[in-house]
């Protein structure tokens, strides 16, 4: 008799958790049965409120998905279920085609982290799973049979790439970017084998760059110094107008301007906010204040860090707004309400999404510098520790909210401060500095964001807190 197994035994003894967003973990610990059992915990924690008889999965450029997603067919088929394979696309062109076909769906990726490690994301025929769902998944006692050794091929269906190139062509006119020179830093993104075509489909002038048959493990909150100088040198190459890349699974953009300055994230959301005419935003504790200081918006709800708590704060700013949105540090967008822009109909997205802050803002006839020049000029920098233990972090957040004053004097600041536990250990200083720390969900990484009235202060004060941390 072959061997049954129960989802949550099988995923309990994996080693793969969720953090802020999706399930992540070592390849090595993505078996063919752990991603059965996640997979169909998965579906048996939503089949009571969806009708479904199909799930669509997708995956990223790491050499570690196919496999992956060919359990997670498996599995769906024992089920019953038929399972349609989009391939490598972005994270938003699975999610969006799903949603228009009221299926479930699973993006097998691990996002910007480093190759040996993957990750599983979920999303409901309605948008992104719960943080309450994730424990549904976690509990669930759904059976299945020990996948066998060959597991079938899938069969690749293109629609998604093509429903999702269209939901902004239809959205521009063909000459939206006429004039426009814009380089495209491929990397090994999900959605490199889309965006040069619909950047010519709407005008510009498109030059590939950087592209790469090995896994780059792009973070859009922590470009690396050979980014930044590539940016530059890039820039200073082609006479560019905007340059475009996104994280590996593509829901992260990573916008330069004209002069090859990466743009923060956040800074990026809040440019699209303002153009999109938002009332309302969701956004998390770690963006830049300068959302607030804009007095652009009705209402800012700050969140904790991650797509599902934004996402749900979508729901009581409906109530109240027409059009609602939400940007996280790491720049993905998530477009909460339909809204009309260019006289056009633009449907709801609640997902982390790379395009349309974008091009949003690459359709504008201004520099991209001279937008920024509008903005009160507050500026974040971030950066990490890696192999940094959790339980080192938890303690000292613990220690610091009992006390900063000795913490904060060692880094030159003396005074009265203000402390957010929303996520992480978030420190306002009387001068305005913020110093913010927070470690990662699926990592052994603690994060260190900073708030200043320079980017050179704001970078002085990441890398004097690290230095301080690890000491």
């Amino acid at each position: 008799m072959d061997s049954q197994l129960v989802c949550s035994e099988v995923i309990a003894k994996s080693g793969i958790a969720f953090g802020t967003s999706g399930a992540r973990g070592l390849v090595k610990d993505f078996t063919p049965n752990v991603n059965a059992a996640f997979a169909l915990a998965f579906i048996s924690a939503i089949d009571n409120e969806f009708n479904f008889d199909t799930v669509a999965i997708a995956i990223d450029n790491r050499p570690s998905s196919y496999a992956i997603a060919q359990a997670c067919a498996e599995v769906l088929k024992q089920r019953g279920l038929n399972v349609v394979y989009y391939g490598v696309v972005p994270t938003p062109a699975l999610a969006y085609k799903a949603m228009q076909d009221n299926m479930p769906c699973i993006m097998v990726t691990g996002s910007h982290i480093p190759f040996d490690r993957n990750g599983l994301k979920f999303y409901r025929p309605d948008g992104e799973i719960t943080k309450a769902d994730e424990q549904t998944i976690l509990a669930s006692n759904a059976v299945f049979t020990a996948l066998p050794e060959n597991l079938a091929e899938l069969t690749l269906d293109t629609t998604a790439s093509e429903s999702y190139t269209k939901r902004y062509t239809s959205l521009f006119s063909a000459d939206t970017l006429k004039g426009k020179k814009i380089g495209i830093y491929e990397h090994s993104s999900s959605g490199r084998d889309i965006y040069k075509v619909l950047f010519e489909q709407l005008g510009a002038e498109v030059v590939s760059l950087g592209r790469s048959n090995e896994f780059v493990p792009i973070d859009t909150e922590a470009v690396s110094d050979e980014d930044k100088q590539r940016a530059l040198g890039w820039s200073k190459e082609f006479c560019f107008d905007a340059i475009f890349s996104t994280d590996g699974d593509g829901d992260r953009p990573l916008v330069a301007d004209e002069n090859g300055n990466w743009l923060r994230g956040d800074i990026l959301g809040l440019l699209c906010s303002q153009l999109l005419n938002i009332e309302a935003l969701a956004t998390p504790v770690s963006c830049n204040t300068a959302i607030e200081k804009t007095k652009s918006f009705k209402e800012v709800k700050r969140t904790k860090i991650g797509s599902p708590y934004v996402i749900a704060e979508f729901v009581n700013l409906a109530k109240h707004y027409a059009s609602v949105a939400g940007f996280e540090a790491n720049g993905g967008y998530l477009l909460g309400s339909d809204i009309n822009y260019n006289t056009k109909l633009l449907r709801a997205l609640p997902t982390r999404d790379a395009l349309l802050p974008a091009l949003i803002l690459f359709s504008q006839q201004k520099d991209i510098s001279k937008l920024l020049d509008n903005l009160p000029q507050r500026f974040t920098a971030s950066d990490r520790v890696q192999c940094f233990p959790r339980e080192r972090s938890l303690s000292l957040l613990t220690e610091l909210k009992e006390d900063a004053s000795v913490f904060l004097s060692k880094l030159g600041f003396e005074g009265s401060y203000e402390i957010d536990t929303t996520d992480g250990l978030r420190i306002t200083l009387n001068a305005g500095y913020i110093v913010h720390l927070r470690p990662s969900g699926n990592a052994p990484e603690l994060r260190c964001y900073a708030e200043a009235e320079s980017y050179e202060s704001a970078q002085e004060i990441v890398k004097q807190v690290l230095k301080l941390v690890i000491q």
